[in-house]
């Protein structure tokens, strides 16, 4: 380059006299540390980049609103990438069939034997914080999403969250959803009154619906999704086997009519 710039002559001319020169161990070292700092540029400009591209959520609607909400659930959304953990097979093909439609790749699964709990997990940096972006985004516009939209949310908080407490020996029927975050919660009752369901917040991390009209709004707006089930190996079960909750809560409203 210098040659050329002082003798004025074409770079691919100058080459041709001067390939066979050897360059001084000086040159040698300038210009390996122009490569490092090339190099360095590079890297720096690609730090938290991944060549796994994904698909980008343009527009919210009941499907990848339901995904968002299943990892913020029973998931991690976090700077490595995203995680969903269950015991229903249901509900994990559910969260990986969607997850398919924005990634193509296939997530790395682990199972544990002592809980019974699978785990489908997405390691991609560049995914992991842009679904951050999207999950601040969704908590600030759900109240304004359409229905059809926001009964996606609720559902899956409650096939994630929820389960429904019938006793019939102390005539208790209640739907209940857990999570540490008020915030959450009172997003959640927000969503519930838009259907005409009444619930409380009860500290200090659960949302409570009682009483049969709110239970029949539920099943009839909301509902369970089908194979969702309590898990009845708990010490505390009160049914002591594996029941759907849209089962219990069938029964729950049914017992109302014998009252």
């Amino acid at each position: 380059m210098e040659i050329a710039r002082i003798t004025g002559r074409p770079k691919s001319s100058v080459y041709f006299h001067i390939r066979n020169i050897p360059l001084s161990p000086r040159k040698y070292q300038k210009i390996h540390a122009l490569n490092i700092q090339h190099l360095l540029r590079v890297a720096r400009s690609r730090k938290g980049k991944s060549i796994r591209e994904f698909k980008k959520i343009y527009r919210w609607n009941p499907e990848n609103v339901s995904l968002v909400a299943h990892l913020l659930f029973d998931g991690e959304i976090k700077r490595s990438g995203c995680v969903y953990n269950n015991r229903n097979k249901i509900l994990l093909k559910k969260v990986e069939v969607s997850m398919k439609k924005m990634y193509r790749f296939s997530p790395t699964r682990y199972y544990n034997p002592n809980t019974g709990v699978s785990r489908i997990s997405y390691f991609n940096v560049a995914l992991g914080n842009y679904m951050e972006q999207k999950a601040k985004e969704l908590w600030q516009c759900l109240g304004e999403l359409p229905l059809e939209t926001k009964r996606s949310f609720l559902r899956a908080f409650f096939d994630d969250e929820g389960c429904i407490d019938f006793r019939p020996k102390t005539n208790s029927r209640r739907i209940r959803g857990y999570q540490k975050d008020i915030a959450i919660l009172e997003h959640v009752s927000q969503a519930l009154r838009n259907f005409g369901i009444t619930s409380r917040i009860q500290k200090p991390n659960e949302v409570v619906i009682t009483g049969r009209n709110n239970l029949i709004m539920f099943q009839k707006e909301i509902g369970f999704t089908a194979g969702v089930y309590i898990n009845g190996n708990r010490s505390n079960s009160i049914w002591k086997k594996h029941l759907e909750k849209r089962e219990i809560l069938a029964r729950a409203i049914h017992s109302y009519i014998k009252v």
